[in-house]
C-alpha cells in the first residue's frame, strides 16, 4: 500500500518543487495564524509554523494515516522580519531595504507520520546577497514579477535572480520554500523511495 503524502501548505512554488519528486500527494492548506510571538527567533518561529501547519492539516482533516508536510519561510535582514509584502508600496520598502546587503532566508521543514506520531523537523538557512538596486530597477521588477506572494519580495525562480550578487547555503531549493535536499532524507526516514 502506497503511503498518502500531503503538503500542507497553498504555495504554488511548494507544490511546484514537490512534483519533481514524481510522487502522487495531496495538497491540503492549513489555516493558523502566523504570528510571531514574542522573543521568537526567526529559526524559532518558521519552525514552530511548520510543525504547527502539518499537526493543524491533520486536526482539521482528521487523518489518521499518512505524512503531512508542513513548511514556512522568512528572510531576516539584521533582525527584522521579512514576511510577503502586503502591498507594491511595502515591496518597494523591503526591496530598498535589502539594497547592497545580506539576507538571511529560513526555511522550516516539518514531515509528520500522522500513524505513528513521528516528527522530524530542521530548519535550512540560505543567505543571499543583493547588489546595489536603483528605485528604476526595483519598479521594473516589481511590474514584470509582481511577487508578492514572496517572502522579501524576492522570486529568484524568476527575474529575482538579476537583483543578487551571490546565494550561498547547502539547499538551494530552500531558497524557493521547499528544501528538498532535506526532505527527501525526512521521506526515506518513512520508507518513501525518491529514487
Amino acid at each position: 500500500m502506497k503511503t498518502r503524502i500531503i503538503l500542507g501548505s497553498s504555495s504554488p512554488y511548494r507544490r511546484e518543487l514537490f512534483s519533481r519528486f514524481k510522487l502522487p500527494f495531496e495538497v491540503i492548506a492549513a489555516g493558523i495564524d502566523e504570528l510571531r510571538h514574542d522573543d521568537e527567533s526567526p529559526e524559532m518561529m518558521v519552525k514552530r509554523l511548520a510543525i504547527e501547519k502539518a499537526e493543524a492539516v491533520m486536526r482539521e482533516n482528521q487523518i489518521e494515516s499518512g505524512l503531512i508536510i508542513g513548511s514556512d519561510q522568512t528572510a531576516d535582514l539584521d533582525g527584522k522580519l521579512l514576511g510577503k509584502p502586503r502591498d507594491h508600496a511595502h515591496a518597494v520598502e523591503q526591496l530598498q531595504a535589502c539594497s547592497g546587503r545580506q539576507v538571511t532566508l529560513y526555511t522550516a521543514l516539518a514531515v509528520l507520520n500522522t500513524q505513528t506520531g513521528s516528527l522530524q523537523y530542521d530548519v535550512i538557512p540560505y543567505w543571499v546577497e543583493f547588489r546595489s538596486l536603483e528605485c528604476a530597477t526595483i519598479e521594473r521588477y516589481l511590474q514584470a514579477e509582481q511577487p508578492y506572494n514572496c517572502c522579501g519580495s524576492l522570486k529568484v525562480e524568476g527575474m529575482g535572480i538579476a537583483l543578487l550578487k551571490k546565494l550561498s547555503g547547502d539547499d538551494p531549493t530552500a531558497i524557493i520554500g521547499l528544501p528538498l535536499i532535506r526532505l527527501s532524507e525526512m521521506l526515506a526516514n518513512e520508507g518513501v523511495v525518491i529514487v
